[in-house]
């Protein structure tokens, strides 16, 4: 019997899924806020199109919350960016964000696996 969770708001499921995007961007290795948006990108074959409007913001609430950290080093044209990286709280919640996407893909997939059972 599958276990039963409790559902996911609209806007859980849209800050749980970038975050969970960028927390496993960042398990890959450090990034800054535009090498973050590069492979979103590129991992997603141009069908994740994150702008800075959303990304910044999820940045700065996964820092407050400790899930990553960032300091600011010079670019390789000497430019100063912010360079964010995973800390160990964040590997613990991208475990989190990885079981609700896991829940969330398995439940929008049993409407293509069968029919819905005859109701009663």
């Amino acid at each position: 019997m599958a276990k039963r969770h409790a559902p996911l708001t609209r806007i859980e499921l849209l800050q749980g899924t970038l975050d969970l995007i960028i927390l496993q961007s960042l398990r890959w290795g450090n990034r800054h806020g535009y090498g973050l948006l590069q492979i979103i990108r590129t991992m997603s074959h141009g069908v994740l199109q994150v702008d800075t409007g959303s990304l910044y913001p999820a940045l700065h609430r996964l820092e407050k919350q400790g899930w990553i950290e960032a300091d600011w080093e010079l670019s390789e044209n000497n430019q100063r960016v912010r360079v964010y990286r995973l800390t160990p709280a964040g590997r613990k919640q991208l475990a989190v964000e990885r079981s609700k996407w896991e829940q969330f893909s398995t439940a929008v997939a049993e409407f293509f696996a069968a029919p819905p059972p005859e109701e009663a």
